[in-house]
């Protein structure tokens, strides 16, 4: 296992600078995502590391070795990728071996790494079989096997789960969550998909536009957004967000100088719909039901309020009818205050 720091890291395409000059410090063992939307630089990021693309400026180092100048297979690096990139033709065991049959190890030695390597992942039953006999899930694990075999240092994930359903993806991430909790391996996760951020990271990095916007754990960048990027990128639904001015009287306590722009997290904007209005709201809100989204303990109420699209809250139980008009609160605490110059955060009210 090895620590990974990026020091002004540079990539650069002709005149196009992809990624502008970025640090990050990964420590032994984390598991960091990259997260943000496609074009963000993060999957760039990603291959610098793996030595999969030429590093244009600043410093790249595992461990204490700084490895700008090494070839990929000299990082004692493993990348997973999202097509898997197994060989049809040969068997799980030949798959997962393959990356051992030019090393130094007996043939005995080589067999018990792919059996271990079987055992933890589940695929002790499937040794034998090819790809196309395996489901897409048991593809991808083996492709995962093919990279732990190695025992590599660091394990790098490029968005693996993207050509998986959607139970599969929610499969994968715990079998990726617990393989990290037991082999303790340092690895790097890109995914353009923030549920799988959140529900697997040690830590996420948030790139927009070749730049790392924020850092943090999945609670801290949850509750403590730096910028309204981050506030609607990280959480689903996503953040409602207006001005300030659009909440007239109510915006008195909170609005500045210049223009405030105001974001509510959907589960903090609960529309009433037993006629029994909460004490202590900091905002009240009146808006009209254009369609609600059923989803057992809660259902999604989507409002347009004073001609914007707002998403809202209501139990499970007590759907509004499209149509109708509902009222909806906000307790204190649960309003993100940003410039809206700058889209840096306030603090919250």
């Amino acid at each position: 296992m090895a620590s990974i720091a990026l020091e002004k890291l540079v990539k650069r395409y002709d005149k196009v600078e992809a990624v502008h000059g970025i640090d990050l410090e990964i420590v032994d063992g984390e598991f960091v995502v990259f997260v943000g939307p496609s074009g963000c630089g993060k999957s760039t990021t990603l291959r610098m590391i793996a030595g999969l693309e030429e590093i244009t400026g600043g410093t790249l180092k595992i461990g204490e070795a700084v490895v700008n100048e090494r070839a990929p297979k000299a990082r004692n690096i493993a990348m997973v990728f999202q097509n898997y990139a197994i060989y049809p033709h040969l068997t799980v065991r030949q798959n997962i071996g393959f990356g051992l049959y030019t090393s130094k190890l007996s043939k005995e030695e080589k067999n018990a790494r792919i059996d271990e390597t079987a055992r933890i992942l589940g695929l002790t039953d499937y040794l034998e079989r090819r790809p196309a006999a395996l489901s897409g899930g048991q593809r991808q694990r083996v492709a995962i096997g093919r990279a732990m075999v190695r025992n590599p240092s660091a394990f790098l994930f490029d968005e693996p789960l993207s050509n998986l359903d959607a139970q599969l993806r929610a499969q994968m991430r715990i079998e990726i969550k617990k393989l990290h909790q037991e082999l303790k391996t340092t690895t790097i996760y890109v995914t353009h998909d923030q549920i799988e951020a959140m529900t697997m990271a040690d830590r996420i990095v948030v790139m927009k536009d070749g730049y790392i916007l924020q850092t943090g754990t999945p609670v801290d960048l949850y509750e403590n957004p730096a910028d309204v990027f981050t506030a609607r990128f990280i959480g689903s639904p996503s953040m409602n967000m207006l001005p300030a001015s659009a909440l007239g009287e109510q915006a008195a306590g909170f609005a500045g100088d210049g223009e405030v722009l105001v974001g509510i997290r959907p589960h903090d904007l609960l529309a009433v719909v037993d006629g029994a209005v909460p004490d202590g709201a900091i905002l009240t809100l009146e808006g009209q039901v254009e369609a609600v989204e059923p989803l057992g303990p809660e259902t999604m109420v989507h409002l347009n309020v004073g001609g914007k699209s707002l998403i809202a809250t209501s139990p499970g139980t007590l759907s509004p009818a499209v149509g109708s008009s509902v009222t909806c609160t906000v307790q204190p605490g649960k309003l993100y205050l940003f410039d809206a110059a700058t889209e840096k955060s306030l603090g919250r009210k």
